[in-house]
């Protein structure tokens, strides 16, 4: 049996066998990603990448507030144990938590070598975000312009090359648009250009401490945020009625 790289990989060929093997038919709803995740032992946000693969190859849907539905058990749809192996993706969760220790520590370096050129950048930076929410019009730009910029203020080209091979990464990930492609509300983006303020204030103090904990609570409400608004489940929902 080949073994899958990645622990959401794991999760979902588990699923997949269970829907195959007639535990859970088409029409019929998964149980709740937190029973899921109870029984499996593991984090819901595993669970819920889980399902994303799953979803990506047409075997289950995905209805918001009610849940997630198996639309498919025919043989083309059955996900092959050495496509899983040779999948290179990566889960969104499992993404945002690499970028949060790596690029709280660069913001750290960065606060020490940071220029007023690099500021100047920043700012920018945030007015195009700015710009971006007011309109709203445009995707990520300006995001994605910060933290390149804060990644090119380290003065190191190595840990420069780091942040932007994420960015690439997230761009041509299928996980990633497929979660995205579930939020519809795109508020959030407010709490997060206010995350930025506070990375670029304590920039501009050279605040090495204060600019890794800024930068590290803006990716830890990336992910809570990424999280809540992508959750399907029926909050009123009881499972042991469904059953």
């Amino acid at each position: 049996m080949i073994t899958p790289k990645r622990l959401y990989q794991e999760i979902g060929m588990t699923l997949q066998q269970r829907i195959f093997s007639g535990e859970f038919c088409a029409g019929e709803r998964l149980p709740p990603e937190r029973e899921i995740a109870e029984a499996m032992q593991v984090s819901r946000s595993v669970v819920r990448e889980a399902i994303i693969m799953l979803e990506l190859h047409g075997l289950v849907e995905v209805r918001k507030g009610s849940g997630v539905y198996v639309i498919s058990q025919e043989e083309n749809h059955q996900i092959p144990e050495s496509q899983v192996k040779n999948e290179p993706d990566f889960g969104p969760f499992e993404f945002l938590q690499a970028r949060q220790v790596i690029e709280s520590q660069i913001a750290s370096f960065a606060a020490d070598n940071v220029t007023k050129s690099d500021i100047f950048k920043l700012r920018d930076a945030l007015d195009t975000e700015h710009q971006q929410l007011e309109t709203g019009y445009g995707d990520y730009d300006g995001d994605e312009m910060f933290h390149l910029t804060i990644a090119d203020a380290s003065q190191n080209s190595v840990l420069s090359n780091i942040v932007k091979d994420l960015w690439l990464q997230r761009d041509q990930s299928p996980m990633w648009r497929q979660l995205h492609a579930r939020i519809t509300d795109v508020t959030y983006r407010a709490a997060w250009l206010a995350d930025h303020e506070k990375i670029l204030h304590a920039l501009q103090r050279k605040d090495p401490e204060a600019a890794r904990e800024a930068m590290w609570q803006h990716l830890e409400n990336v992910k809570q945020t990424l999280f809540e608004l992508s959750d399907v489940d029926d909050p009123q929902f009881d499972g042991f009625l469904f059953r």
